[in-house]
């Protein structure tokens, strides 16, 4: 497993994936980023990461802890981004990609309140995977309407 993350981010291969493993440790990275960008990664937070890569990639509770622990650590030692965006970018559609962004909305309200970094990461990342605002803003919506908020401007 680790030399396939390893692999992930060093080697140039097949735009096509054979698993979605490099999927799903990018897609936690980023959404672990997401909630430290407001300087609390609460319980909250982590639990809705946990539900959403447990929903998202049929993870089991084992999986889901492991990597989810993984994606902390990695998010920790990273210095930037790109790597993880543009591995989403180059190897998956753009309906994974919506996918993710969906994702990060979902981590960036899970504590009631979107604080302007999480918004400013939002647009950064929905740029370097090349979706589109309006797409992002769609998965916004759905987002809220599945939270039952209205999607209260961003914190100072």
């Amino acid at each position: 497993m680790i030399n396939r993350i390893k692999a992930l981010f060093t080697e140039k291969s097949d735009p096509t994936p054979s698993s979605h493993d490099d999927l799903h440790l990018a897609a936690a990275v980023l959404m672990v980023e997401a909630a430290c960008m407001d300087q609390a990664f609460d319980a909250d937070e982590r639990k809705t990461i946990a539900e959403i890569l447990t929903m998202q990639f049929d993870l089991n509770d084992e999986e889901t802890d492991a990597l989810l622990e993984q994606a902390e650590q990695v998010q920790t030692d990273a210095n930037h981004l790109v790597r993880f965006t543009r591995a989403i970018k180059d190897r998956y559609p753009i309906e994974d990609r919506v996918k993710v962004v969906e994702m990060l909305w979902e981590v960036a309200y899970a504590d009631g309140t979107l604080h302007h970094y999480e918004a400013n990461l939002l647009r950064r990342v929905c740029g370097l995977i090349y979706v589109s605002d309006r797409d992002s803003g769609i998965a916004r919506k759905r987002v809220l309407d599945r939270l039952g908020s209205n999607g209260a401007s961003p914190a100072d």
